[in-house]
């Protein structure tokens, strides 16, 4: 991650302490700090989820109109489809159906999937965009699936 920017970095790298802390307190916390501890990290893999979508959003917006036209058509539809795969894994909650594990199995394996599209919007992404993404995406997903296993 050395050509990441240093606050791109910094702050990418931030972003998992919160999932590292639930995954902690799911694991070894009290048996009562389980399911506020997995509710957390569902909720915040689907607000990183639905973040993500918005970056490749951005980068859909900001290519250049020839690529925008022809081969970045696809990254619309896929800018949009992790807000909806969020939502749909929070929706047990308001059901009262079983959760959050299987949701967070979900939005882990999500979170895991959507290296593809960051590998394919490489092509319009800052150069350093992989280096950035691949730890982020690996280290968000398995503590999310960590959490679910807890």
């Amino acid at each position: 991650m050395r050509d990441v920017p240093a606050r791109a970095r910094l702050l990418g790298l931030a972003g998992l302490l919160p999932q590292i802390a639930a995954a902690f307190a799911a694991w070894f916390g009290p048996e009562e700090w389980r399911l506020v501890a997995s509710t957390g990290a569902a909720f915040y893999a689907a607000l990183i989820l639905s973040f993500l979508g918005g970056t490749w959003w951005g980068l859909a917006a900001t290519a250049p109109a020839a690529e925008r036209r022809a081969a970045l058509g696809w990254m619309w539809v896929a800018a949009v489809l992790p807000s909806l795969v969020a939502l749909a894994c929070l929706a047990p909650l308001a059901l009262g159906w079983r959760w959050p594990e299987p949701s967070l199995v979900m939005l882990g394996s999500a979170l895991l999937v959507a290296l593809a599209v960051d590998a394919w919007a490489a092509a319009i992404a800052p150069q350093w965009w992989m280096q950035l993404r691949v730890p982020l995406s690996v280290g968000l997903g398995t503590l999310t699936l960590l959490t679910a296993f807890a």
